[in-house]
C-alpha cells in the first residue's frame, strides 16, 4: 500500500500530553504540561485561544462541539469547562482524588467519561450540573484510556496499566468482560474499529506491541511489532484503511488495517510522542509530543471516481466499488449547486486499497491501481480482465477505438505501453519516473522534470524542465492543449513549524502541434534527450496562492475548481472568470454538452451540477484564435514589433457576420455581463460597451474610448435621488468633467461639475471666464450647501460688496464684516447694527469689559461722508487721508 504522508502544520511548544480536534472547524486542541491549554488553527497556522488553566500538568482534553465547550482535566484532579470562542469558564469541579489520565465525550448524550490514577472511572451529566452518574469499579493501577464504542454508545472500554482492558456498559457499575491484553506490562490505550464489518479493539502497551483483538470471540486477532519503546497509542483510521501509533521512541507508525503490514514510519523530531487525533471525514492526523505537536496529512482527499461519456460514474469508498448514472433528466427541476438524487448501485469490491480509478476512453473498461498491483474490470459488470503488477497507471485518453491502450510504470526505470491488453513497446526513460499521466501523448514524470511519449512508438516528443512539484497534467479533448499542474515546495521557519502560504501553486498552459513532431521525426532533427523542440509552446503561465484541486478542458476553455477558498472558475485567453464559490471541496467529474452541465463530486461523493454556457465558451475560444480581428475598421502600431495591427476596440457588434453574432442571442444578464468583462480585458471596447448590462462597467468603458457625450447620455439617463446612489453619480460627473477640461470641452466639464456640485471647480473655471450671472448662482448655491469660503469669493469676484459683508453677518465674522464695510462703503447704519451684534457676541463670550469699552460713532468718523475709501468702480470721490500728526 501506498501512503504518501505530508507534514501540514508544525508547533513547537511545552510537552502535549492531550490533543483533540474540532469536528467542524479546522482547529487543534492542544493541553500542555506547563498547565496550558491552546487551541491551534492548520488552516492558517495560527494561535486562535490560549488558556492558562493551572500551573499543573493538563493531561486530558476534548471539544464539546455542539455546546461550544472544551473539558480539560489536570493534575490538581480537576475538571474545568471553558467556552472556546469567549474564554469563558464556564464550571470547575474536583472529579478524582488523583491524577486524570483521560477523557471521552459521548457522541449524543451530555455525558462526559473521565479516568484517573485513583483507579475509578466516572461518569458526568452536563444537563445534570455535571453531576457524576456513575462510578466504575474493577481496575487495580492508572486507568490510562477511556473510549466510547462507535457503533454501540452505551458502551466503552479502558485500559489500564494492570494489563487489562475492561468493556463497560453505561447502565453497569460491573464490567461487560476483561480482557488480558499484554502478558508483561500495562496497556496505554485502547480504540474501537469504527466500521461496522469487523468487531475489533486495538491496544497499545509499554511492552512495545500493538494488539487487535475481536471483542465478540475475545481473540487476539494479529499484533504488531516494529516499535522501539512504549506504545503510547494506536488507533484505527475513521476512513482510510490504516492503524496509526506512536510511541515514545519518538515514530508514528502507519500500518495496513486489512494485512497489519507496516505502512510507512515518519520522525519529525518531536520526541516521545505521546496522543492522537484524528478528523473523521478528513485525512488530517494531530500527533502531540514532547517539544510540540504535528498535524499531518494523509494520501489525499480527493474521492476515487470515473465517469464515461454516457454518464455512467463509478467510485470507490475504500475497496468496495458503486456505480451511479447521470441521466439527461437527473437535474430537472434542480437549482446550480443542488446535490443530484442519484441511485447507487453496488458492483462489488476490489481486492487492493485504489490509489487510483480511471475509465477508459471508450468507456467499456475501469482501471484501479494500488498496492503495486493494477487491476483491469469490465465497467458494465465489473468482471476482471486483467492484472499485473504497477506502481502507476495511465490510459490513452485520446484513443477512442476498441485497442484499449495505457501505460503501467513497473519500476523506476520502467514504463511500457500495452494495446489490447499486450505489451506493444517498452518506453526508453532517460530519467527515473515518479509517475504517469494519461493523455494525447504519456506523461512521465521525474525528478525537476516532464517527459511526453509518444503512444505508438514510445518514443520521447518532448521534454519540458519544472523544478516545482508536479500534481497533474490534463489535455484537452483536441490534444492541442494541455496545462501543468504544479506546486512549490511549503516554507519552514527555523523551528521546524511551516510558515503560513509557505506553498505557491502555477498552472502552465501549453500547445501542442502534432504536426511540428513528425516533421521532426521523418526530417531527423529530433533530440534523443529533448525531443522536438518546436512541438510545444507555452501560451500561459497561472500563478495562484491556492491549488487546482481539479480541472478539465471544454474547447480551449479550462474550467477549474481550487482547493482552500473553493471557487469554481474557468481561465481563458490569460483570464480567469468566477463561475461560483462553493462551501466545501468539489472535484469536477465531467462536461455534458448537450446539457451544457458540468458535473462535481465531493469528498462524500454527493453530485451536483453546474449550468456553463457553450455558445460563451465557444466565442471566447474564437476570440483567443483571433478570428474576430478580421472584423476591426482600422490599425495601430504594435509598441514591440512595430508592426501595424487590428485595432480590436474598432470592432462592433453590427460589423460581426451571421455566424458570430448567433453566440450572443439568448444570453442571460449574467453571462452578457460575463462577456463584456472578457471582451474589455482584451481591447474590445465596442463589443464590450454593446454587450454589458452594468451602468458602471458601460462608463468606464465611454470614458477610456473617450467617447465624453455617450458617458455624458449614459449618466443623464441614470440620474438617481437615493443619497448613496447620488454620491457615486456625483464622482462620475466630476470625472467625466475633469476629462472634458483636459479636452478643452468647456461646456461640457460646465455641465458636469453643476450635476456633480464641484463648487470648487466651477469657481476655477468661473473666476477664468468672469461670468457674473453664472457667478451670482454659483454663490447662491455655495451659501444653500453651507460653503461660505466659495460663496465669498464668488460674490468678490461679482464685486458685490453687500452680499459679502451679509455673509461674513451670517456666518458671524462680525469683526471682519466691520472692516470690510468701512473700507468700501457699506452704509454707516448698516454697520452701527453690526458692531452692536459684536458686542453681544462678546459679552456672550464673557468679555463684557471689552465689549463695553468698544465706541463706535460712525456719523463722526465717517470722513468721506459715506464714501469708500477704495473705490472698486473707479465712480466715487475717494477721501483723502488726512495729514499724519508729526510729534515733537
Amino acid at each position: 500500500m501506498k501512503l504518501d504522508v505530508t507534514k501540514q502544520f508544525a508547533v513547537r511548544s511545552e510537552r502535549v500530553k492531550g490533543i483533540d480536534c474540532h469536528p467542524t472547524e479546522p482547529w487543534i486542541l492542544t493541553t500542555l504540561y506547563n498547565g496550558k491549554v491552546e487551541i491551534w488553527s492548520y488552516a492558517t497556522n495560527t494561535l486562535v485561544k490560549s488558556i492558562q488553566v493551572t500551573d499543573l500538568p493538563v493531561r486530558a482534553g476534548c471539544f464539546i462541539a455542539r455546546k461550544s465547550w472544551i473539558v480539560v482535566g489536570s493534575d490538581d484532579f480537576q475538571i474545568r469547562v471553558y467556552n472556546y470562542n469567549t474564554g469563558e469558564k464556564i464550571t470547575q469541579f474536583e472529579a478524582h482524588p488523583d491524577y486524570i489520565r483521560s477523557i471521552a465525550v459521548h457522541a449524543l448524550l451530555p455525558y462526559v467519561l473521565t479516568s484517573s490514577d485513583d483507579l475509578t472511572i466516572k461518569l458526568w451529566n452536563w444537563d445534570n450540573n455535571w453531576r457524576c452518574e456513575q462510578t466504575y469499579e474493577g481496575h487495580q493501577h492508572y486507568i490510562m484510556s477511556v473510549n466510547f464504542n462507535p457503533k454501540d454508545p452505551n458502551t466503552f472500554a479502558s485500559a489500564c496499566l494492570d494489563r487489562t482492558v475492561k468493556v463497560w456498559s453505561l447502565g453497569l457499575t460491573t464490567p461487560n468482560y476483561t480482557l488480558i491484553a499484554h502478558d508483561v506490562k500495562g496497556v496505554n490505550y485502547v480504540d474501537y474499529y469504527p466500521q461496522a464489518d469487523k468487531p475489533y479493539l486495538i491496544t497499545a502497551s509499554d511492552d512495545k506491541t500493538i494488539k487487535v483483538w475481536d471483542y465478540q470471540t475475545k481473540s487476539c486477532v494479529a499484533t504488531l511489532e516494529g516499535h522501539l519503546a512504549n506504545v503510547s497509542f494506536a488507533i484505527f483510521h475513521p476512513d482510510l484503511p490504516l492503524i496509526v501509533s506512536g510511541s515514545e521512541d519518538g515514530t508514528v507508525r502507519f500500518w495496513n488495517s486489512n494485512t497489519f503490514k507496516l505502512v510507512k514510519t515518519v520522525n519529525y523530531g518531536l520526541e516521545r510522542v505521546w496522543c492522537v487525533s484524528i478528523l473523521h471525514k478528513s485525512n488530517v492526523v494531530a500527533v502531540g509530543c514532547d517539544s510540540g505537536y504535528v498535524a499531518i496529512k494523509l494520501g489525499n482527499e480527493e474521492p476515487m471516481f470515473s465517469m464515461d461519456n454516457n454518464g455512467k460514474l463509478i467510485y470507490a469508498k475504500n475497496s468496495d466499488v458503486y456505480q451511479s448514472v447521470i441521466r439527461p433528466n437527473s437535474t430537472e427541476g434542480l437549482k446550480d449547486g443542488e446535490a443530484l438524487p442519484l441511485q447507487q448501485k453496488d458492483l462489488g469490491t476490489i481486492e487492493l486499497y485504489p490509489q487510483s480509478l480511471a475509465h477508459s476512453p471508450n468507456g467499456k473498461f475501469a482501471a484501479v491501481c494500488g498496492d503495486g498491483e493494477y487491476l483491469v474490470y469490465t465497467a458494465l459488470a465489473w468482471r476482471s480482465k486483467a492484472f499485473g503488477k504497477a506502481l502507476d497507471f495511465a490510459w490513452n485518453s485520446h484513443d477512442f477505438s476498441n485497442a484499449t491502450t495505457f501505460a503501467i510504470r513497473e519500476l523506476k526505470m520502467s514504463v511500457r505501453i500495452y494495446r489490447n491488453f499486450l505489451e506493444h513497446v517498452a518506453v526508453d526513460l532517460v530519467y527515473e519516473a515518479e509517475k504517469l499521466f494519461p493523455g494525447a501523448l504519456l506523461g512521465v514524470k521525474s525528478v525537476g522534470l516532464l517527459s511526453f511519449y509518444d503512444w505508438e512508438s514510445g518514443s520521447l516528443v518532448r521534454r519540458v524542465d519544472i523544478e516545482d512539484d508536479i500534481q497533474d497534467v490534463i489535455w484537452s479533448d483536441s490534444g492541442e492543449l494541455v496545462a501543468i499542474l504544479t506546486t512549490s515546495a511549503a516554507a519552514e521557519t527555523s523551528d521546524g513549524t511551516t510558515a503560513a502560504g509557505g506553498k505557491t501553486h502555477e498552472a502552465y498552459f501549453l500547445s501542442f502541434d502534432a504536426a511540428l513532431y513528425q516533421e521532426a521525426v521523418n526530417d531527423g532533427s529530433i533530440s534523443a534527450s529533448e525531443g522536438a523542440e518546436a512541438a510545444f509552446d507555452v501560451l500561459y503561465t497561472l500563478p495562484t496562492t491556492e491549488q487546482v484541486s481539479s480541472g478539465k478542458f471544454i474547447g480551449d476553455v479550462f474550467i477549474f475548481t481550487t482547493g482552500s477558498s473553493n471557487r469554481f472558475n474557468y481561465f481563458v485567453g490569460g483570464e480567469v472568470v468566477n463561475l461560483s464559490h462553493f462551501d466545501h471541496k468539489y472535484y469536477i467529474i465531467g462536461y455534458k454538452a448537450a446539457e451544457g452541465k458540468v458535473y462535481l463530486i465531493d469528498k462524500s461523493f454527493n453530485v451536483i451540477s453546474w449550468f456553463v454556457n457553450a455558445a460563451v465558451l465557444e466565442l471566447q475560444t474564437l476570440v483567443m484564435r483571433g478570428d474576430l480581428e478580421q472584423f476591426a475598421t482600422a490599425t495601430v502600431t504594435d509598441e514591440e514589433t512595430g508592426e501595424e495591427i487590428p485595432d480590436l476596440a474598432t470592432i462592433a457588434p453590427e460589423l460581426l457576420l451571421e455566424e458570430y453574432s448567433t453566440y450572443l442571442s439568448d444570453l442571460s444578464k449574467t453571462e452578457l455581463n460575463q462577456l463584456a468583462r472578457f471582451f474589455e480585458k482584451l481591447g474590445y471596447l465596442k463589443l464590450s460597451f454593446s454587450l454589458s448590462q452594468d451602468f458602471d462597467s458601460k462608463f468606464q468603458i465611454a470614458l477610456s474610448t473617450g467617447d465624453l457625450p455617450q458617458a455624458y447620455q449614459l449618466l443623464a439617463e441614470n440620474l438617481e435621488s437615493s443619497t448613496s446612489v447620488a454620491a457615486s453619480q456625483s464622482q462620475k460627473w466630476r470625472k467625466l468633467g475633469d476629462l472634458a477640461m483636459a479636452k478643452w470641452q468647456i461646456k461640457l466639464a460646465e455641465d458636469c461639475y453643476w450635476l456633480a456640485h464641484d463648487l470648487s471647480s466651477l469657481l476655477l473655471l468661473l473666476s477664468s471666464s468672469n461670468n457674473k450671472s453664472l457667478l451670482k448662482r454659483l454663490a447662491e448655491a455655495a451659501e444653500e450647501k453651507g460653503k461660505y469660503n466659495i460663496a465669498f469669493q464668488s460674490w468678490w469676484l461679482r464685486g458685490d460688496k453687500e452680499r459679502c459683508v451679509d455673509l461674513l453677518i451670517k456666518t458671524e465674522r462680525f469683526v471682519e464684516a466691520l472692516f470690510l464695510g468701512r473700507t468700501y462703503g457699506i452704509a454707516s447704519d448698516k454697520l452701527q447694527g453690526v458692531a452692536e451684534q459684536w458686542k453681544l457676541q462678546l459679552a456672550a463670550k464673557g468679555k463684557k469689559g471689552i465689549s463695553d469699552r468698544l465706541i463706535f460713532d460712525f456719523e463722526k468718523l465717517d470722513v468721506s461722508n459715506g464714501d469708500a475709501l477704495i473705490d472698486l468702480e473707479g465712480t466715487q470721490n475717494v477721501a483723502e487721508p488726512e495729514e499724519p500728526l508729526l510729534l515733537d
